[in-house]
């Protein structure tokens, strides 16, 4: 394989992890592990890593993106004796990713400011409300590969668009509601949409369900407050976005979530060092896990 993927980036220049894999139709892990341990080869990833809450794993810490995402979409393969060439790769990455994190950030930016000035004029003058991205978006890390709508199996544009909508406790009932209402008829029209194809995960709660959850004692508590964590206003008032950030901070949210965030790391050097030494076989049926993205649905759920 080693001499394929030379030839090949020989023949095309620097390519990533999936442009190898579309022209030389082989397996992924192969693909990795040869690119990794190749003395005439070298990877360059783009972006960044951050923390990603899993079940399937001792202490719920790893990293995204998962090693495959990571090789596949945020890496390029070059030759050592070209590095010019890879830097030029790399970078015209990098920029296509930051496009597609934009276009994914105005399109949800576009869908949330229509769906609050819908509802606006009827707020009291004490009703407060924001939209929080977080996800990929939140890290400027929104990739465009197709992949499957978890509820109807349909392909969707890349990475969805993360929405935690949070309001004070005194918001008016029948708003919140058709704040939800809203919300869920702009996900449909996405998913439907051929030219669109994207999908949104969203949540809607008040400010008691915020501090309920940053009392961080269970795994959907964990997600919630990670989620916070990581987001950003996309609109809203900024009161009370500030008011979730302190209570983030006021139950020593940002500290447990950086120790995890240090665990995951340190799992991660250590799931890559076992994937490159290990029998290629017998890791892809005993430690898939390691390899492969996980989600973090249950927030949305």
């Amino acid at each position: 394989m080693e001499k394929d993927i030379i030839r090949l980036i020989q023949e095309r220049g620097p390519l990533t992890g999936a442009e190898i894999i579309d022209i030389l139709n082989c397996d992924g892990m192969d693909l990795w592990r040869t690119s990794h341990l190749s003395e005439n080869l070298i990877t360059r990833r783009v972006g960044t890593r951050y923390l990603r809450l899993d079940r399937r794993i001792q202490g719920f810490a790893r990293l995204s993106p998962s090693i495959l995402r990571e090789f596949l979409t945020f890496t390029a393969v070059g030759l050592q004796s070209k590095p010019a060439a890879l830097a030029k790769k790399t970078e015209d990455l990098s920029s296509h990713i930051h496009d597609v994190n934009k276009s994914k950030l105005d399109l949800a930016f576009h869908l949330v400011s229509g769906i609050a000035r819908g509802i606006e004029n009827e707020l009291g003058d004490d009703n407060q409300i924001c939209f929080i991205i977080g996800g990929d978006i939140a890290y400027d890390m929104a990739h465009d590969v197709p992949r499957p709508e978890r509820s109807t199996g349909k392909l969707v544009n890349g990475s969805d668009m993360d929405l935690v909508v949070v309001v004070d406790d005194q918001f008016p009932e029948y708003l919140l509601k058709r704040l939800d209402d809203a919300i869920y008829k702009e996900k449909y029209r996405l998913l439907i949409t051929p030219h669109l194809k994207e999908e949104i995960d969203y949540i809607v709660k008040n400010l008691s369900r915020v501090r309920e959850q940053v009392r961080f004692d269970t795994f959907r508590h964990m997600v919630a407050c990670k989620i916070l964590q990581e987001g950003t206003l996309l609109y809203g008032n900024e009161d009370l976005f500030r008011t979730i950030k302190a209570l983030l901070v006021k139950q020593g949210i940002s500290q447990k979530l950086a120790e995890l965030e240090r665990k995951a790391r340190d799992f991660r050097r250590n799931a890559e060092i076992q994937l490159l030494r290990g029998d290629s076989d017998g890791l892809k049926e005993e430690n898939l896990y390691l390899f492969y993205p996980a989600e973090e649905s249950e927030e949305f759920e």
